[in-house]
């Protein structure tokens, strides 16, 4: 009996540690909000960024989702991984450009290939206009990038 408990003590501790691992390159709050609370598939389907609705949550991995309409819950049940923002939610041109993993602002969004990427917004700067000069290397360059963060 000893055993099977221990046993079951490594295994959840296992589960636990991989947890942690799978959200340390996430930009998520310290409750673990993706996207600042906006609307993931709102980007996809109403082409706007959309602050969701504490009425319509998805804890996904251990990551909160809100959702602005119980429409745009259970599409984004059917198949997160579709609309989940590229490198983890931070600033894909700071990604591409540096390998930093920068704050975003949830209204600086593009969609390419079907793909969320999210842009950095403040303080006169916005990255989305420097991402769209030179959109093909910085593309190439950050999921190189991205590779080497997730590795680490």
């Amino acid at each position: 009996m000893k055993k099977v408990l221990f046993l079951m003590l490594v295994i959840t501790s296992s589960f636990q540690i991989l947890a942690q691992n799978d959200t340390k390159n996430l930009n998520v709050d310290k409750t673990k909000i993706a996207v600042e609370g906006y609307d993931v598939v709102a980007y996809f389907k109403d082409n706007t960024a959309v602050k969701g609705n504490k009425n319509f949550v998805v804890v996904d991995n251990g990551i909160t989702y809100y959702f602005s309409s119980q429409n745009h819950k259970d599409i984004f049940t059917k198949n997160s991984t579709l609309y989940k923002p590229q490198y983890g939610g931070w600033c894909a041109y700071a990604i591409g450009k540096t390998g930093e993993k920068i704050e975003i602002d949830p209204k600086t969004f593009k969609i390419i290939d079907n793909k969320l990427y999210l842009f950095y917004n403040k303080f006169l700067t916005n990255t989305l206009k420097l991402w769209n000069k030179e959109e093909t290397t910085l593309l190439i360059n950050a999921d190189k990038n991205w590779k080497t963060i997730t590795k680490k």
